[in-house]
């Protein structure tokens, strides 16, 4: 029987628009094994793992986007991704796509969910 575990990731006005926040559930094994991008209202979120080579794509805490803050960058690799789709448009595994989590804003708080078995 699976059932989903709910994880607050901070409060909206916590990540301003144009970031990005990394984030684990509780009891991960590594540290931000997920990731959120906020772009005006709207909150992303995919899973820490870039589909070319599988590494992490920050190359150090919360360093998910390239310098201008307009996509994502895989920085092993330099592979780029939207963040509103998480679809690769350049680089190595262009075409495919990073894993999302379900990201919800409820009272003002950008909250994962997770199914867990």
């Amino acid at each position: 029987m699976s059932h989903v575990s709910r994880h607050v990731v901070c409060r909206l006005d916590a990540l301003p628009d144009q970031e990005a926040r990394g984030f684990s559930f509780p009891g991960a094994q590594f540290p931000d094994e997920y990731f959120v991008v906020r772009r005006g209202d709207a909150v992303y979120g995919y899973q820490n793992h870039c589909p070319h080579a599988g590494n992490f794509l920050n190359w150090k805490p919360d360093a998910f986007l390239t310098r201008d803050r307009t996509l994502i960058m895989c920085s092993a690799h330099g592979a780029l991704f939207e963040p509103g789709s998480g679809l690769c448009v350049a680089g190595p595994c262009k075409g495919r796509m990073l894993a999302p989590v379900r990201i919800a804003i409820e009272q003002d708080e950008i909250v994962a969910y997770q199914d867990q078995d």
